[in-house]
């Protein structure tokens, strides 16, 4: 009989043992992504960041173990993250080369670092690029990934467990669509969260109290997007299915499109990619 996911993301990670290298906003959203579900235990995480006062704030929070040094916290574990910054990459490549076992994965959500770049730096053939984005938190995130030939099925088969603990999770044959997911999912909560905003605060001009305008922008977008997610129609055709001649919606739409809003939404999304592939050059570089 097949086990369920919830047995099956068990049964992938039981006894499994996570490090965060770098434990920044990122790593504690994956931490706790974990956590609520119950997929893995405190004990099994280790997390390590050069702050006294992070370390104790993500101890604090999780329960989990927090050090400063990052060669012992992926000494200690199966999947070594790296939740870092890149302009720390370097430093911390170099901190780690050649001292990964064999039996050990390395994953990185960092922005333009390569699986080349990574298998060079680290020296460590067995390496899975991943761009999560920060619903993964509250188990709704979305990762989209992409691993070495070198990475075990067992592996492989434990990071797809962890990425669907934090939501729904992809995995892609060429790490081009990974740069792509950078600018459209990973950076996607910004775009949606400032257009919130701005709906929030056109709320409040019009004369609602914050809070009301807020709840009303809150299930009006998660309304939106579980219709959508249901009706397996094209954004177009639902986007037609609200406005009536000469209507409320239909003016509101002309205004839209006469600002600039789709062009504006995709330049910024292709902005983010460039910027990507400009990160990616600037690591090589560094790297070199």
């Amino acid at each position: 009989m097949r086990a369920s996911l919830p047995e099956q993301q068990e049964l992938n990670l039981s006894g499994v043992r996570l490090a965060f290298i770098g434990a920044g906003v990122m790593a504690e959203s994956m931490i706790a992504g974990l956590l609520g579900k119950g997929i893995v235990r405190p004990d099994q995480i280790v997390a390590s960041h050069p702050r006294l006062d992070r370390q104790a704030r993500v101890a604090e929070r999780f329960g989990v173990r927090v050090n400063g040094s990052n060669e012992q916290a992926a000494r200690e574990s199966d999947l070594v993250f790296l939740t870092i910054k890149p302009q720390v990459l370097s430093t911390v490549m170099g901190e780690l080369a050649g001292k990964l076992s064999s039996s050990q994965v390395v994953i990185s959500i960092l922005a333009g670092a390569s699986l080349n770049l990574l298998q060079r730096g680290l020296d460590h053939p067995a390496v899975i690029r991943v761009m999560p984005n920060t619903p993964a938190q509250i188990g709704q995130g979305m990762s989209v990934w992409c691993g070495t030939l070198n990475v075990p099925d067992e592996r492989r088969l434990q990071v797809k467990a962890v990425l669907a603990a934090l939501g729904e999770e992809i995995e892609v044959d060429t790490e081009k669509y990974v740069d792509m997911a950078t600018a459209l999912s990973g950076t996607g909560p910004t775009y949606v969260f400032m257009m919130m905003e701005a709906l929030i605060d056109a709320g409040v001009h019009m004369g609602f109290p914050r809070r009301l305008a807020e709840e009303i922008v809150l299930q009006t977008v998660s309304g939106s997007v579980e219709f959508a997610r249901h009706s397996g129609k094209h954004m177009a055709e639902l986007r037609n299915m609200v406005p009536s001649p000469g209507g409320t919606s239909a003016e509101a739409i002309y205004q839209m499109e006469k600002g600039g809003l789709r062009t504006v939404l995709s330049k910024a999304a292709f902005a983010a990619y460039q910027r990507t592939q400009t990160l990616s050059a600037e690591q090589e570089k560094r790297f070199d």
